[in-house]
């Protein structure tokens, strides 16, 4: 990690078909290898699919699939005096949404299934109804947070 100074925060730019910039994030987390119009057509398809299935706004229910995912606190390693703590620590709201993209992704890529596009769609459903991995990852991380509050005065 360098230690010369700030690093600019890019600036995500909205995508073309829903105008979000949340949906831009997510084309960016299930891109591999450059592939960026074959990652757009998953998500595009995900939420279409989500669309049919519950006959609403697929938008709104990704944006509170995300809000569900989204840590609130988490826990990192400090080293104090030879003893490594986990110390827990608030989220701030960027990285929590990177956090719950980033595991929206990794668990709809372990679910079993035929398209990647029915498995984010299916894992989007999950997590907007409060079930499936990446909200289990969520509650996994708060009670790490919440075992090791007595560590909390050893914050940065």
């Amino acid at each position: 990690m360098s230690r010369r100074g700030v690093i600019q925060r890019r600036p995500v730019p909205p995508d073309s078909v829903y105008n979000s910039r949340l949906v831009s994030m997510m084309v960016r987390r299930v891109m591999r290898h450059g592939k960026k119009s074959l990652a757009s057509r998953i998500v595009y398809q995900a939420l279409k699919t989500i669309e049919e299935r519950t006959g609403g706004d697929a938008l709104e229910m990704f944006e509170r699939a995300v809000r569900n995912a989204t840590p609130l606190v988490e826990v990192k390693a400090r080293r104090v005096g030879g003893a490594t703590y986990q110390v827990p620590m608030e989220v701030r709201s960027e990285r929590g949404t990177t956090l719950a993209l980033r595991w929206l992704v990794q668990y709809s890529r372990s679910r079993p299934g035929r398209t990647m596009a029915s498995k984010l769609a299916n894992e989007l459903m999950d997590a907007a109804n409060e079930t499936g991995n990446a909200i289990r990852k969520r509650e996994e991380t708060h009670r790490m947070a919440e075992a090791n509050k007595a560590f909390a005065h050893y914050r940065y």
